[in-house]
């Protein structure tokens, strides 16, 4: 693979970390001893990402949470970390974490795992790198022949980065000690950067071994002497410390430990930083948090999808990407390369998403979802049964609805559920839950007021559901009234089972994951809404033959969903429903008032100032909608009212680019800036790094369309009469950087087919032991009849065909894999243990090696395989 080739292929990392539940906690030793309110956080290194709802008086919490995101950068630890809410001591405390290292996440890919709580030492809370060059080399003072060399250690910290924030800020200095073999130490130490986690020191710090004796007589051998001598350098620590005015207690950031012993002369690496070594380590009863020899403090159930996609040039998948593609006129449809990634891998859902974005991105999703429901539908002998199951067609409607239908969810619920957050009115109406039955009357008329407001705004929705989900829905309905001619409801329950159970109640249940909400929630809400979800599951239902006491499973859901159960309720759902489906093409969609994309609390820098000052900083409340960015003092209404008019309204067509700024600017982290007319740039900073990134993808996707989007931009401030990043004193000088490469248009779904292919190429990889199954099948059972061959959960209808396809998908992985292990062996090659990428103090390059390795073994069986 050629150099620019290999440079132009990007990692692409994806988490997803569902937080089950937590058993045996540690008691307190004060207050209720018994009990703990106990919440989780979840953390790349030490930064905090995500948080759960707060479980209260438990020792044994069930939290049920799940998270995903895009990574944004580099980590070295995906970590857990337990708190407990104590009210008594008025403050939150660490009772433990579960650390686990990048490298080591595939081992737990998409499976539950109990994991020990161990304690957390601040001493073992490190992140970053350093850059350290460290030389000995001898010298000679003076001219006298019988004065034996000296020897010299110099030290240059040259820079670091990403420390650890203590306490809000990172001053950052080093203290650098020799320790000698007779066990003396000496130590000398950098000057403090301020306000930054990537200091550069560029400081030269030397030490010299004692004076040595001089050589006295003409018979003295100098290689002896030598020889005799018995003080030597032993080792370099090189520690980071944050630095604190008027504290007694220095903070400790990391250390770097460099044996000088042997053969050692001089290194110039990047190293990790690692936990303070246990002979510099203070007292105390906990030694760490990683190591396997702590006390447990009780387990953690956790289940982890982690992802990881070397994604190359679009060419490179040309073949994949046709084969794929092709699927949507091959016949019969369980011949096509499609229909057999969702055969061959276990979970549906993992082949269904990336082949909806491929197809979505080449506008051919709802033919191809045609197809596949044409063939299951054809299947089914009971109308009820249509599309119930976690079918591939059904994973592949539920990413769509996902994606095409996120803004239309949010317009519909997000007013209605609003109001319940706000609100927190009990609904409870379980008798086992209740200590007082008498309650139960008046929780029941809250719950039938929620559900009602959410009701209408369901089935009011139906001129602003999205033009895609009208398409599909017309042609299931149309499939579905085909195969069940004489059953006059199956045309509404096909489509209900989609749009109310697959929709509205899973977002209902769980409003973080669709972006719903990003507040904690506590216990009483989730079980309003987990009320609200079962009802809205039931309404569904309305339009088909089973009736209200048929669909409940409890008997106390029974009051409410007879209260639904009423005429007027089955006309609303069933006029909903015809217009979502009434035609293909259902025109234009206009929405009356604007939708509320993304908001929360952010600190930004006050427009127009030149100096720096931290006075300029203040918190505010960001609201973005399909028409503005405003931002508030504090958290408003969507629809503003008098006195109450945001600080400051920004119209999206005057939003000229959205881009990161360099920390230089400010010093300070996951910042970005919005570029307004005559060059006003609006700077914030972000909670972290994932809503950085949430926040500047976001705007980029709805700004897209801006006729004078800016080609080139500043990356950093213009303070005290000069830009940072070019030096020009003009204020109004064009930008020095080329803007990003953008999102898709308006309010498309931000689609990556390149990825995606690869994500297909390395489902087909890893079960390709399944596909030579089929292919063997195949092979002997009917390749000349054409009968039907019968595997376990797999039908080939026509074995020709499918010959076929397998063949041709062989074929095509067989060439992807090539292109990946010759990429690896050049980043094999083309990284140096300790440089910035592969720093020294990790086991990443040996990884990569050893990857390699496997790789080449696995490419032989494939070849042999392919060959007979």
């Amino acid at each position: 693979m050629a150099a620019d080739e290999r440079r132009k292929v990007r990692i692409e990392e994806r988490l997803k970390i569902k937080i089950g539940e937590a058993k045996n906690l540690q008691c307190r030793s004060h207050g209720s001893v018994g009990q703990r309110d106990v919440y989780c956080t979840l953390s790349l290194d030490q930064e905090e990402i995500f948080r759960t709802t707060t479980i209260e008086r438990t020792l044994n919490p069930f939290f049920g949470e799940e998270f995903q995101f895009e990574v944004p950068r580099r980590f070295r630890y995906l970590s857990v970390y337990v708190y407990d809410r104590d009210r008594h001591l008025k403050q939150d405390k660490v009772l433990g974490k579960v650390a686990i290292k990048r490298e080591d996440l595939h081992s737990y890919h998409n499976k539950d795992h109990w994991l020990s709580i161990r304690p957390v030492d601040a001493d073992s809370e490190v992140q970053g790198k350093a850059h350290i060059e460290v030389k000995l080399e001898p010298i000679v003072k003076g001219n006298n022949d019988n004065e034996l060399p000296n020897t010299r250690l110099s030290v240059r910290l040259i820079e670091c980065s990403d420390l650890t924030i203590k306490n809000g800020s990172c001053d950052p200095y080093a203290a650098v000690t020799v320790i000698y073999s007779n066990s003396r130490t000496e130590s000398k130490r950098t000057k403090v950067k301020k306000k930054t986690v990537s200091p550069h020191f560029d400081e030269l710090l030397t030490f010299e071994l004692p004076n040595s004796r001089t050589l006295s007589g003409q018979n003295h051998d100098r290689d002896t002497y030598n020889i005799e001598r018995d003080i030597e350098f032993s080792e370099l620590n090189v520690t980071l410390w944050h630095d604190t005015p008027g504290m007694s207690d220095k903070v400790f950031l990391g250390e770097v430990r460099i044996p000088l012993r042997g053969q050692f002369t001089s290194s110039n690496a990047w190293y990790f930083l690692q936990p303070r070594s246990s002979k510099n380590r203070p007292s105390k009863s906990s030694p760490g948090a990683l190591p396997g020899t702590q006390e447990s403090l009780g387990s953690l159930r956790l289940n982890i999808h982690y992802t990881a996609d070397y994604v190359f040039s679009s060419h490179v998948y040309d073949n994949l990407r046709d084969l794929i593609l092709q699927s949507t006129h091959v016949e019969p449809v369980t011949s096509s390369a499609a229909y057999i990634l969702g055969e061959i891998v276990p979970s549906k859902l993992d082949a269904a998403q990336p082949l909806v974005r491929v197809f979505m991105h080449s506008g051919q999703i709802v033919p191809m979802i045609r197809a596949l429901a044409r063939w299951e539908i054809s299947k089914v002998t009971d109308a009820n049964t249509i599309f119930r199951g976690n079918t591939l067609v059904s994973k592949m409607m539920d990413e769509v609805m996902k994606l095409a239908g996120l803004h239309y969810l949010h317009s519909t619920l997000r007013p209605a559920m609003d109001l319940v957050f706000q609100e927190r009115r009990p609904c409870e109406i379980d008798p086992t839950r209740v200590k007082d039955p008498t309650v139960i009357e008046a929780n029941l008329a809250n719950l039938k007021e929620y559900v009602e407001t959410i009701f209408q705004a369901i089935t009011t929705s139906a001129l602003q559901c999205p033009a895609l989900m009208c398409q599909l829905f017309h042609d299931l309905k149309e499939l579905a009234s085909l195969r069940f001619p004489d059953n006059n409801e199956v045309k509404y329950s096909v489509i209900s089972g989609f749009i109310f159970l697959r929709f509205f109640a899973p977002a209902i249940l769980g409003p973080k994951l669709f972006d719903l909400t990003t507040e904690q929630i506590d216990s009483q809400t989730n079980r309003t809404l987990t009320l609200i979800s079962k009802t809205i599951q039931s309404l569904g239902n309305l339009v088909s033959s089973r009736s209200s006491q048929q669909t409940c499973k409890e008997e106390y859901m029974m009051a409410v969903s007879q209260a639904f159960y009423t005429e007027r309720h089955i006309q609303a759902v069933r006029h909903f429903l015809e217009i979502i489906s009434a035609s293909s093409n259902p025109g234009h969609r206009s929405l009356d008032s604007p939708v509320v994309l993304k908001e929360g609390v952010m600190i930004k820098r006050a427009q127009g100032r030149k100096r720096f000052g931290r006075k300029n900083f203040k918190q505010r409340y960001f609201r973005l909608t399909t028409q503005d960015l405003t931002y508030s003092k504090m958290k408003v209404p969507s629809c503003s009212v008098a006195g109450k008019e945001p600080l400051c309204c920004i119209p999206l067509d005057q939003i000229l680019a959205v881009e990161r700024l360099q920390e230089d600017s400010f010093k300070m982290k996951n910042m970005f800036q919005i570029v307004q007319p005559e060059h006003r740039a609006l700077y914030i900073q972000a909670n972290n790094c994932v809503e950085e990134k949430e926040w500047i993808d976001i705007l980029t996707k709805i700004c897209q369309t801006n006729s004078n989007r800016l080609k080139r931009y500043h990356p950093s401030a213009y303070i005290n009469g000069h830009w940072l990043c070019c030096r020009s004193t003009n204020d109004m000088a064009p930008g020095c950087s080329d803007v990003s490469r953008g999102l898709e248009a308006g309010l498309q779904m931000n689609l990556d087919p390149d990825r995606e292919l690869q994500r297909i190429h390395s489902l087909f990889i890893a079960h390709m032991d399944r596909l030579e199954t089929l292919k063997d099948a195949c092979e002997c059972q009917a390749v000349y009849t054409g009968d039907i061959c019968f595997l376990p959960s797999f039908v080939i209808e026509d074995v020709q065909s499918c010959f076929k396809t397998l063949t041709h998908l062989q074929e095509v992985a067989f060439t992807l894999e090539q292109e990946h292990r010759s990429y690896l062996r050049s980043l094999a090659r083309e990284t140096k243990y300790g440089s910035k990428q592969a720093p020294i103090g990790d086991d990443n390059y040996l990884l990569l090696a050893a990857r390699v390795g496997r790789l080449d073994s696995g490419m032989l069986r494939k070849t042999y395989s392919m060959s007979n």
